[in-house]
């Protein structure tokens, strides 16, 4: 009890000090929050809707299920999710290995998982299609076997996942690095098989965070561009991403159509995003409902 209250008379009100904190109270804070959230965001995803609806709900409609557009809506959220699930299981490898082992070269290995970071995407596409191209070190290999990566809707996915893997590691290690190992000893104690032990112990603990970078992993797949669209060889209907229509749209002056595409995309990104945060807050809730128990 603080001295105040012990030195204040008897029978008078006890006045409490307000905890004093850094920050201004929760008006200022609100405020300016809404404020910038409104400046950066709202203010201009509001006005691709305004744009696009500006022309009528039948110009929007015919720019934006083209079958050119509707191909590269296939091919751009197609590849993004098969990309962040393939990142999903291999991050989570790559991440094990990372918290759990020590062997030669590890410190660099870590440095180059945040190398897509600070890479500029532009950069990362040519490096990637010099070497999956047909006369590059690992395209020239491939394609006696009939694989053929450069300039394909395959090129495609291993620009995602080279972009995306850093996503799912940084937000795995940290869970992984705090996870107490004597779960998983007593869990072998009992009987458990390896497993068994990943299942029920290892796996419920790393949902969130796996659920976590897999929505910004796919979340910055759906919006590359500059690292896809060298290795992509952009042929319509066939690997022709949804940044690269909207970019064309611009180029010739369709603005009502650019603002169409880019309006179906934000809500279908939405959506996903959306659901996959309810997964997210679901597993959560019941990781602490199982801890309590």
């Amino acid at each position: 009890m603080s001295s105040a209250v012990l030195d204040a008379p008897l029978g008078a009100p006890i006045k409490t000090r307000r905890p004093r904190r850094v920050l201004p109270g929760f008006g200022p804070t609100m405020g300016f929050t809404l404020f910038y959230l409104s400046l950066l965001v709202l203010i201009p995803l509001s006005a691709v809707f305004i744009k696009s609806a500006g022309h009528g709900l039948d110009a929007f409609w015919a720019a934006a299920t083209a079958p050119r557009v509707i191909a590269s809506y296939k091919l751009s959220f197609g590849a993004s999710l098969l990309a962040a699930f393939i990142n999903l299981l291999f991050g989570l490898i790559l991440a094990w290995s990372l918290v759990r082992y020590e062997f030669p070269g590890k410190k660099i290995v870590d440095a180059l998982i945040d190398l897509p970071f600070a890479l500029p995407t532009a950069v990362a596409g040519i490096a990637l299609t010099a070497l999956y191209a047909g006369n590059g070190w690992l395209g020239r290999l491939l394609e006696p076997w009939g694989v053929k990566v450069a300039f394909t809707p395959l090129g495609i996915l291993v620009a995602l996942i080279f972009i995306g893997l850093p996503f799912i590691v940084r937000t795995v290690q940290p869970v992984l690095e705090d996870m107490e190992t004597e779960l998983e000893e007593a869990a072998a104690s009992l009987g458990a098989h390896r497993w068994q032990t990943f299942r029920l112990v290892v796996l419920p603990t790393l949902t969130p965070a796996l659920l976590t970078g897999f929505a910004l992993a796919f979340a910055r797949a759906v919006g590359e561009y500059g690292s896809v669209i060298f290795i992509a060889g952009n042929l319509p209907m066939v690997s022709e991403i949804t940044p690269l229509m909207i970019i064309s749209k611009l180029e010739q002056y369709d603005y009502v159509g650019a603002t169409a595409i880019a309006a179906v995309m934000l809500v279908f990104s939405f959506a996903l995003l959306l659901l996959i945060n309810g997964l997210q807050a679901w597993s959560s809730r019941r990781n602490g409902e199982g801890a309590r128990k």
